[in-house]
């Protein structure tokens, strides 16, 4: 496993385990415990997956069963827009805490760049400053809207979590990210199972050489060019293979022919699609 340093001094893996539609409790408690078994020590999760309960059942079961300590986690949640205020975050976070049965946080997100996203992170810089968060960041804010942010508040980012991987590489995004001194973390970092990446003869015939799967040598490049991966899987043998990354290195001309790939845009999601934006403003936490 290797580590990347935030930019208050504070080490985060490189890779994750994300519990994006993941609602099944039973099914997302034993994913995290296979997880932290086969490696992981950075969890995602956010309010409105619905599952924060069941990581932070996973998290006691693997720390009172000595699997590993809480100091050594690395914890990620996020927050919801309809609690985008100051009151609405504090209340949220609040929430969120005894969801997990969490004493501090290690990592907490603003999970969309809309609403009263100033309201909302004047709380969290005030929860990260009393110690009850360890770093705070933002999720799907694209260049202008980083920018603009990172250049009105007093505690920039330090993470921001968009799509990232082959088929949407987003290299002026990450530049951006880091002017403001903001490590790029990728979700959906396998494109969801879209452009037949489990089989995409590019990502194969360089897997061949290194005795990887196409899904492996995705997840290699991003984290050879610096990116935090958030793999997902429900299934015990996926999850540690796709934590089996470490070692070995691509060649430059590898990672080329992978930037290569990049179609220049998103097709999971628009976020610049109204009926995306009313979708999400409309949509609700429940506990």
């Amino acid at each position: 496993m290797e580590y990347i340093t935030l930019a208050n001094g504070i080490n985060m893996p490189l890779e994750g385990f994300g519990v994006f539609l993941v609602p099944d409790p039973a099914a997302c408690k034993q994913a995290v415990l296979d997880a932290i078994k086969a490696g992981y020590r950075l969890i995602d999760t956010a309010a409105i997956y619905g599952n924060e309960r069941a990581v932070g059942e996973a998290v006691k079961e693997a720390v009172d069963a000595g699997l590993v300590k809480r100091e050594d986690l690395f914890i990620t949640t996020k927050l919801w827009v309809a609690d985008f205020s100051y009151e609405g975050a504090k209340k949220a976070f609040a929430a969120s805490m005894e969801r997990l049965g969490l004493e501090y946080l290690d990592l907490y997100l603003l999970h969309q760049a809309y609403g009263d996203i100033y309201g909302a992170w004047r709380a969290m810089e005030e929860l990260y400053e009393a110690g009850k968060i360890r770093s705070i960041g933002v999720s799907n804010f694209f260049p202008w809207k980083l920018t603009e942010f990172a250049e009105l508040v007093k505690v920039k980012p330090m993470v921001n979590q968009v799509e990232l991987h082959p088929f949407f590489t987003q290299y002026g995004a990450i530049e951006t990210m880091k002017t403001y001194g903001c490590v790029p973390q990728a979700w959906g970092p396998l494109a969801e199972g879209k452009h037949g990446i489990f089989t995409h003869p590019v990502l194969s015939e360089i897997g061949a050489k290194y005795g990887k799967t196409a899904a492996q040598i995705a997840l290699k490049w991003n984290v050879q060019r610096g990116v935090c991966i958030l793999p997902k899987s429900v299934h015990a043998d996926q999850i540690a293979q796709n934590f089996d990354i470490w070692d070995f290195n691509m060649t430059d001309e590898e990672m080329r022919q992978i930037d290569a790939l990049d179609l220049g845009h998103s097709e999971i999601i628009d976020h610049y699609d109204p009926n995306i934006v009313k979708f999400i403003l409309g949509s609700k936490v429940s506990d």
